[in-house]
């Protein structure tokens, strides 16, 4: 027996035994006459003492060890005289009686421990060190926690869970697919599913009314501190249920999660926000609404005054920050370079300070002051705060002044990890129009449906159709979504219509699915919930990385296996490939 227990446990009520542990060795103090030693493994530290009359065989040992050499130690239990109240095993200290080494270990890159000297790129190359650290493992048993409890939730649901393939067919619509070469059938590839999203549908299809599943998804794009080219989802399907059906399970649901994880409960029912209502008030699709500064639409106030970006301006819109008049003029060049940088997009910044009774703006010089008042009081600005506007194409300005709305929360400290604001945002528009390729795009996927009441629409004017579809959103992320699909083959053929798809085409790519539903599809609807960023949502991490055990740098790459790497020649032989070089 390795241990008989762990580096976590042992209090007050161990005096006097005698145990064994086993783990790393995070510190050793030697004090000359007394050495110490810091043992840990998952379940925490406990602390060794090798005394001064101590077998010589212990004290050589001792004398020895280094950072992360795994020892077994065996001793008895004492009483701590120097107790450590910042230690769940404080009170008590092992005195040696026997040491064992199980394996050295070379001095570690980087120090494990609650807060490491190591940068990000040299703990990814030794992850594995990495996922020793207190931080990494509580994230990793929060991950763990919160999977079992989503399975005894959804279990006691009546839903099953059922494995999909890996291997399966490219899909034309939604991210880039990774692909994979197949050896028996020569220059055919298969993809890894972006989601399970047709195989779910298939699975209504086959009686199965309600289906679940923690499964890895992969899409080849762009990563950012909350994406991966693989993530896992909750996914999740339901037969013969409705909007309300869905919404009404898996609000009970986040509310269970949030009361069994976090000990936060919510007793009323969550807002549903129209998809407009969150674009026009905070524009997000995924609004942060642990603090105000709504949006509101100044153009007709703005307009007719000779300042000629406003008057070109399609829309112009502004919030009020509440008690940042005293911004500096400092703070309002940094917030102005801040909405110029490329990753916004704004030409500029207006504002308007109101402050003991006084009103100053940046537009002085083509508003009078009453106007320049009623502009403010239109975004509901009171006495000591500071107005901010932008203006251009509609959704363009609102999505840039949704950027500053958050950088000015984040300012102000607005956006505590800790507090939790969710919400449903509803009624999606159905199609997003793509000016580059002159065409209509699901917005979700193209097996969503409209709302019935616009399904009159689909032909004369796809802009105006709206879907049956549904987001989960905290705190600015959107953590899940999902719609009621599409079960009538024809109402699928006029959607793939509308997406520029031939009637071969759509056979071609779905015909599968569409003849599956000549079989009797039942009407059915689901979401799936983003896995990685629950748990950092939950965890107050704005990273998931933090959260998958093994992820990918921003480049998407594995460092510590170096991965993506070259094939051998034969490997590509055997799979009919041939590379070139890529343009420089």
């Amino acid at each position: 027996m390795y241990r008989t227990h762990t580096c976590g446990c042992l209090r007050s009520d161990h005096i006097g035994q005698t145990v064994t542990l086993a783990g790393w060795v995070q510190k050793v103090r030697n004090l000359g006459a007394m050495t110490f030693i810091d043992l840990r493994d998952r379940y925490g530290i406990t602390q060794i003492v090798v005394e001064e009359h101590s077998a010589e065989e212990v004290r050589t040992i001792a004398s020895k060890l280094g950072r992360e050499w795994v020892i077994q130690i065996t001793g008895k239990v004492i009483e701590r005289q120097s107790k450590n109240p910042k230690m769940a095993t404080g009170d008590i200290e092992v005195s040696v009686e026997h040491i064992v080494v199980l394996n050295e270990a070379q001095t570690p890159p980087f120090t494990i421990e609650e807060v490491s000297d190591g940068g990000d790129d040299l703990r990814m190359k030794y992850r594995y060190l990495d996922l020793r650290r207190p931080p990494l493992q509580r994230n990793m048993i929060l991950r763990h926690k919160m999977a079992q409890e989503i399975r005894r939730f959804l279990d006691q649901e009546g839903f099953l869970e059922i494995e999909t393939p890996f291997l399966v067919g490219s899909t034309p619509e939604g991210a880039r697919d990774f692909v994979v070469p197949s050896r028996m059938s020569p220059n055919q590839f298969y993809a890894l599913p972006q989601s399970p999203q047709t195989l779910k549908q298939l699975l209504m299809v086959a009686g199965f009314d309600r289906y679940f599943q923690i499964v890895r998804c992969f899409r080849d794009e762009d990563l950012r501190a909350d994406r991966q080219p693989e993530f896992t989802q909750i996914d999740c399907e339901l037969s013969f249920a409705e909007q309300e059906d869905i919404l009404e399970i898996f609000e009970r649901w986040a509310k269970h999660m949030f009361k069994t994880v976090l000990g936060i409960e919510f007793t009323e029912k969550l807002q549903r926000m129209p998809w407009i209502e969150a674009m026009e008030k905070y524009g997000s699709d995924k609004p942060d609404l642990r603090f105000g500064m709504e949006f509101h639409d100044v153009t007709d106030l703005a307009k007719g005054h000779g300042f000629s970006v406003f008057d070109d301006a399609e829309y112009v819109v502004g919030f009020a920050a509440k008690g940042c008049a005293k911004y500096t003029r400092k703070q309002i060049d940094a917030l102005t370079e801040f909405v110029k940088r490329p990753q916004v997009g704004a030409k500029g910044l207006i504002w308007i300070r109101l402050e003991q009774d006084k009103i100053k703006s940046s537009i002085d010089k083509f508003y009078t002051p009453e106007e320049v008042r009623a502009i403010a009081e239109r975004t509901g600005a009171e006495e000591g705060d500071m107005v901010f506007i932008l203006c251009g194409k509609k959704f363009k300005a609102l999505t840039q002044l949704c950027a500053l709305r958050l950088e000015v929360g984040n300012q102000e400290g607005l956006r505590d990890p800790k507090k939790f604001a969710p919400l449903w945002v509803v009624d999606f528009p159905m199609f997003e129009w793509d000016d580059e390729t002159q065409r209509f795009y699901a917005m979700h996927h193209p097996f969503t449906s409209p709302k019935k009441e616009d399904i009159q629409y689909l032909d004369t004017d796809p802009g105006r159709v709206r879907a049956d579809a549904y987001d989960f959103v905290c705190n600015g992320t959107e953590v899940g979504g999902g719609s009621i699909r599409i079960h009538d083959a024809q109402l699928q053929a006029q959607i793939f219509k509308c997406l520029g798809f031939t009637p071969e085409k759509a056979q071609e790519q779905f015909g599968f699915l569409m003849n599956a539903f000549k079989f009797g599809a039942p009407p059915h609807g689901g979401l799936a919930f983003g896995f990685d960023r629950l748990c950092s949502l939950f965890g107050g991490s704005e990273s998931i990385r933090d959260y998958i055990a093994f992820p990918k740098n921003n480049a998407g790459r594995d460092v510590m296996l170096d991965a993506p790497g070259y094939l051998d020649q034969s490997q590509l032989d055997e799979l009919y490939l041939a590379l070139r070089k890529p343009e420089a």
